[in-house]
């Protein structure tokens, strides 16, 4: 499959469909992080006698871990679908590949910022980001 590229314009003009993904995607998550944690609290309920222990919590737990690994999946798939790469999952970070001056580039947007701002070579990532 050839690699699509993106013009500023293009890339800008796809932001409302992007941002509703990044947002649930962010959320999912956030979900994640808290149900791992509680997936690690149980050692401690169980480690202790056990008293007031609901047998289900496990697969509560479980589920909860499951549906946002899924929700997450299904975002980051829609995404690439639409030529998008997701960069971090936490701060909705994502760029879309670009062609400056015949090089590719990456235009960089992440979560919270209005348009697309910045770019930067495939090898300079976040910290390499150059305002447009």
């Amino acid at each position: 499959m050839a690699q699509q590229y993106f013009t500023v314009e293009e890339a800008n003009a796809l932001l409302p469909t992007v941002r509703p993904l990044i947002e649930r995607m962010v959320e999912h998550r956030r979900e994640l992080g808290v149900a791992l944690e509680r997936r690690e609290g149980l050692s401690e309920i169980t480690g202790g006698n056990g008293g007031g222990f609901n047998p289900r919590l496990p697969a509560e737990i479980d589920a909860q871990v499951a549906a946002a690994a899924d929700g997450i999946k299904h975002c980051v798939e829609e995404l690439t679908e639409l030529g998008v790469q997701v960069k971090d999952l936490d701060t909705g970070l994502v760029d879309f590949p670009s062609l400056r001056e015949g090089e590719e580039v990456l235009l960089c947007w992440q979560l919270g910022e209005d348009e697309i701002g910045w770019w930067h070579t495939l090898e300079g990532g976040f910290a390499g980001r150059q305002p447009l």
